[in-house]
């Protein structure tokens, strides 16, 4: 009986293979790799230190439904974590004179994304999963619903990572503010992947995946200073609201003063060598309230995936011929 049953299903195969007809299949995927940011602290306009000074790290699990030879469609969860720092992506000396080392703010967020995606694949398959090309290249979009929370390290409680949307950094929740931002984003992830045959039940693809988001809060950072008066209770929104008087970038432990020095020396003409530059800024009202925190309202904050994954095969089944 299992021979017959065998024999059955090996012939409706080869009798679906003949007539041209694509069995749709299914796979299920693992993947680990890279999470880019890009916003108010890794500008566009410096792409490759944006890209790479502060690269982290991402995983992610994914099914996919295989309708036609080009067409197929996933549902996909990622988890990422993305960093920036104003210290790190401008300590070099050709960068110390922009107001962005003399901010002083850093972050990091870890994303929780939920998407659903087409895929088109350049490299269409064969009539069944078995026999795929062993090479194939695929580009995809779609959306996606993420979850985020940004935090940054305080140096007064002993390094504690702190969650920065609660303390309304730029005065979100006052009067006179705007309320405070969606721990939630719609994003559209668009990219490109390729993909090679192991076996016949296991594939390899590498692939990168931009994240257009509608949030320019991944980061806690957007607009102007708020008025250090509306944290005259909460000490330590106060402190996270304006870092330009840190002495210490705390992440990198790193001394900021001689870099400020250059800072000062660059902006506002006339400053003595060896004036104080925190005291410098002060004069020169550096972070008072409406001045620019954020780089630019209207360019929202966005990232990037880049993975290695690993996908197995689901076997089609197979609907035996009715026998006559």
């Amino acid at each position: 009986m299992i021979l017959i049953l065998s024999f059955l299903m090996t012939d409706a195969r080869v009798m679906a293979q003949s007539r041209g007809i694509f069995m749709p299949y299914s796979s299920v995927g693992f993947g680990l790799g890279t999470s880019n940011y890009y916003g108010d602290m890794a500008p566009y306009r410096r792409p490759i230190a944006s890209t790479f000074t502060m690269m982290r790290w991402s995983v992610a699990g994914n099914y996919t439904r295989h309708f036609t030879p080009r067409l197929a469609a996933r549902a996909s969860f990622t988890y990422a974590r993305i960093a920036g720092d104003d210290y790190v992506m401008n300590r070099g000396s050709k960068h110390q004179s922009n107001i962005f080392f003399a901010r002083n703010l850093h972050f990091r967020n870890d994303l929780k994304e939920f998407s659903v995606q087409g895929i088109f694949k350049l490299t269409p398959d064969n009539r069944s999963y078995d026999r795929r090309p062993q090479f194939g290249a695929y580009l995809f979009a779609g959306i996606a619903l993420t979850a985020h929370n940004p935090k940054a390290l305080d140096s007064l409680d002993n390094g504690t990572w702190v969650k920065l949307q609660p303390l309304g950094t730029e005065g979100q929740g006052n009067a006179g503010y705007k309320d405070k931002y969606s721990l939630i984003t719609f994003a559209i992830p668009v990219g490109v992947g390729v993909r090679y045959k192991i076996n016949s039940r296991f594939d390899i693809s590498a692939e990168l995946g931009f994240r257009k988001t509608f949030t320019d809060y991944l980061d806690d950072v957007a607009g102007a200073y708020a008025d250090p008066a509306l944290f005259a209770d909460s000490p330590v929104a106060a402190h996270f609201a304006n870092r330009t008087q840190d002495r210490v970038a705390v992440r990198k432990g790193a001394d900021r003063t001689e870099g400020l020095q250059k800072f000062v020396q660059a902006n506002y003409v006339g400053t003595a060598p060896d004036a104080d530059p925190y005291a410098v800024m002060l004069q020169n009202g550096f972070g008072n309230p409406g001045t620019d925190r954020g780089n630019s309202p209207s360019l929202k904050d966005n990232y990037l995936i880049g993975q290695i994954q690993i996908h197995y095969i689901i076997p089609a089944q197979i609907k035996c011929p009715p026998l006559r």
